[in-house]
């Protein structure tokens, strides 16, 4: 039987759910706002919401400072480098593109357990990478794989794929606290320590931008609204949701859950445009959540 609580079910799937809806705001913004500018508009103003609630970790005697080697590759991997290069990807990647690199996480989140924490995987895990792959392919091909067969590999692809490694050893190390009993931590300034040093990472790579002129901004109030939410949902919300879903199921069982955000962001997307679900994303849904069920599920000791 899955050994998933139901609390770590809703936590996972609300951080896909909100970063479906990024992926959404991200396409929809391209030409609005440059990419590392949007990134880094939306971490300064995560970190400004959150600062209320996580500043205590800010002040000299708190144990990020003696973990500060440990956050600055957490903020690195989990909000300054993978941000960006979602966003870069998106600038020339196509949506089909994106999200069917991205459904490989549960394979490198398998491969990187296994060479890094000595986490071997099981058998039931990589049959439901597998079954989840084909639900993800059945949503990106809308019910036609063939299709697979006349994509084309872009900059973009090969941006996303290296953001989606870059999230599998982010998850990893967040399963493993460091020597300061992080699961201890207060949650807002666990989290304002990866959103803040994270900003800064951004903002080192907004002046590359800014010093090749590719930085840019159209403010107006929808793309206000839009940078806002993402904010917001994606970023302070999911993050939280993450954190507590991959401390639940652990990261490999997590990453088949990633496998949800290209199904949310074709409802979503079919939502937005007045379009129906139709019949193959129910069936796309039937087949990441037996992924799921089987790479949770209890194996035999022989």
């Amino acid at each position: 039987m899955p050994q998933i609580p139901l609390s770590t079910v809703f936590y996972l799937s609300l951080a896909t759910l909100l970063w479906a809806g990024n992926a959404i705001a991200g396409r929809v913004l391209v030409g609005s706002i440059s990419p590392i500018t949007l990134s880094a508009v939306r971490w300064g103003l995560a970190a400004l919401l959150l600062l209320p609630l996580g500043w205590r970790i800010l002040k000299p005697s708190s144990a990020l400072w003696q973990n500060k080697s440990r956050f600055l590759v957490l903020g690195l991997l989990g909000v300054g480098s993978y941000n960006v290069l979602l966003y870069l990807a998106l600038q020339t990647s196509t949506a089909i593109n994106v999200t069917l690199i991205g459904a490989s996480m549960p394979i490198w989140m398998l491969l990187i357990g296994a060479a890094f924490y000595q986490v071997r995987p099981k058998l039931l895990q990589l049959l439901g990478a597998v079954v989840s792959l084909v639900g993800v392919t059945v949503v990106l091909t809308r019910g036609e794989p063939a299709s697979l067969l006349s994509m084309e590999v872009v900059m973009g692809d090969l941006l996303i794929m290296l953001a989606t490694i870059l999230w599998a050893f982010y998850s990893w190390m967040i399963s493993r606290p460091g020597k300061s009993t992080e699961r201890q931590w207060p949650w807002a300034e666990f989290l304002m320590a990866q959103v803040l040093i994270g900003f800064l990472w951004t903002m080192l790579f907004e002046g590359a931008e800014i010093a090749t002129g590719h930085a840019f901004i159209d403010l107006n109030y929808w793309t206000g609204a839009l940078i806002l939410f993402v904010a917001i949902g994606p970023s302070l919300i999911a993050y939280r949701c993450w954190g507590l879903g991959v401390n639940g199921a652990g990261p490999t069982v997590a990453a088949f859950f990633a496998n949800l955000i290209p199904l949310f962001t074709a409802l979503l997307s079919a939502a937005i445009l007045g379009d129906p679900p139709q019949l193959f994303h129910g069936l796309a849904f039937v087949l990441i959540v037996v992924g799921i069920l089987v790479s949770s599920a209890r194996q035999k000791s022989t």
